[in-house]
C-alpha cells in the first residue's frame, strides 16, 4: 500500500527525521554511553589516584602511577610477553585459518563435519578450554608428554616451569580456541573470489604458488586486513586462558600480559589506581594500532 499525500508531507518534515533518529538510535546511544564511554572516562580518572580497594578513600597522585609503570622492572617483560603473544596469535590465526579454509573449500567427503569441528572450539568458554588443555600439557600424564615419549622426541618440556614453553602452551591453546573464527571468515571470502581469474591463471599454466600469490591473495586482502584488526584486538584482551592455565606465571610474570596485569593489580594487590593506569595505557595502544590499520586499509582501497 502506497503512502498517502498526507503521510508523505508528515515524513518529509525536518523534525520527523530527528524524531525517528532519536527513537531508533537514541536507546543504543544511551546504553553505549552508560556502559562503554562512562567507564572509560572514570577509568582514566582513577589512573590519577592512589586507591586501595580495601579503603573507601583515595589520594590524588597525578602522574605518579604512570611514572611507576614506566620505571618498574617487570613492566617491559610484561610488554614483551604481550607483544610476543599477540604477534604469534595474529600470524598463527591468519595463516592456519587460511590454510584450513583452502583445504576445506574443496569437495571432500565429510567436509561439513570437519568444518563444524574446526569452528566448534570458538563457541566454547575459554576457561573450559584452558582446563582441558591443562591435562593436554600436563608433564606427568598429559597427551603431549605421551606422544613425545611414544615417538622418541626427546625430553618432555615442563610447560609449567619454563616461561618460554609456558608461552608456547598459552599460544597453542588460544589458537585452538580461536582458529574457527578466521577459518569461517576466510571460507566465506573464498566464495566471492572471481573464478574466471583463477581459471585464466590455470590456462596460462601458472604454478599453484604463483596463482595463490598473484591472483588469490590480492582478492583476500580486505578480508585479511579485517581479520588482522579483530584478531589483534581479541588477542590483546585474552584473560581467561592465562588465568586458568598459568595465572601469569611461571617465575612471577612468565606469561603475564598487560590485560592480566590489570586484573592482578586491581583485584589481587587491591591497587585500583595502578590497575586503571595499565588499563588506560592498553586502551591507548589498542586505539593507536586500530587507527593505523584502518588508515592502511583506506589507502589500499583507494589504489
Amino acid at each position: 500500500m502506497l503512502p498517502t499525500a498526507r503521510e508523505k508531507r508528515f515524513f518529509s518534515r525536518p523534525w520527523t527525521d530527528y524524531a525517528l533518529f532519536l527513537i531508533l538510535v537514541g536507546p543504543n546511544l544511551v546504553l553505549l554511553g552508560v556502559f562503554t564511554y562512562r567507564p572509560l572516562v572514570e577509568n582514566f580518572q582513577f589512573s590519577f589516584f592512589d586507591w586501595n580497594l580495601s579503603s573507601p578513600t583515595s589520594t590524588f597522585v597525578g602522574f605518579d602511577n604512570y611514572r611507576e609503570w614506566a620505571s618498574r622492572e617487570d613492566t617491559w617483560q610484561i610488554v614483551g610477553n604481550t607483544v610476543v603473544f599477540t604477534v604469534a596469535a595474529v600470524v598463527g590465526s591468519l595463516v592456519l585459518g587460511l590454510v584450513l579454509a583452502l583445504l576445506l573449500d574443496r569437495k571432500l567427503r565429510g567436509r561439513n563435519f570437519v568444518r563444524s569441528a574446526v569452528f566448534a572450539p570458538y563457541v566454547i568458554s575459554g576457561a573450559a578450554i584452558g582446563i582441558a588443555f591443562q591435562f593436554v600439557f600436563d608433564p606427568n600424564f598429559g597427551l603431549v608428554q605421551d606422544l613425545m615419549r611414544r615417538f622418541g622426541l626427546g625430553t618432555v618440556p615442563d610447560f609449567y616451569q619454563d616461561p618460554k614453553w609456558a608461552m608456547v602452551m598459552i599460544t597453542v591453546t588460544y589458537l585452538w580456541k580461536n582458529l574457527g573464527y578466521t577459518f569461517v571468515i576466510y571460507l566465506a571470502a573464498l566464495q566471492g573470489v572471481r573464478k574466471e581469474l583463477m581459471e585464466a591463471a590455470e590456462i596460462d599454466q601458472a604454478s599453484r604458488w604463483t596463482t595463490f600469490r598473484k591472483v588469490l591473495l590480492p582478492q583476500l586482502r580486505p578480508t585479511t586486513f579485517f581479520l588482522s584488526i579483530t584478531v589483534l584486538l581479541n588477542s590483546l584482551q585474552v584473560f581467561d586462558i592465562i588465568n586458568v592455565m598459568t595465572r601469569g606465571g611461571p617465575l612471577g610474570t612468565g606469561t603475564t600480559t598487560m590485560v592480566y596485569q590489570v586484573y592482578e593489580e586491581t583485584f589481587r594487590n587491591f591497587r585500583a589506581g595502578y590497575g586503571a593506569t595499565v588499563a588506560t595505557i592498553l586502551f591507548l595502544v589498542l586505539l593507536i594500532v586500530t587507527l593505523v590499520q584502518v588508515r592502511i586499509m583506506d589507502r589500499d582501497d583507494q589504489r
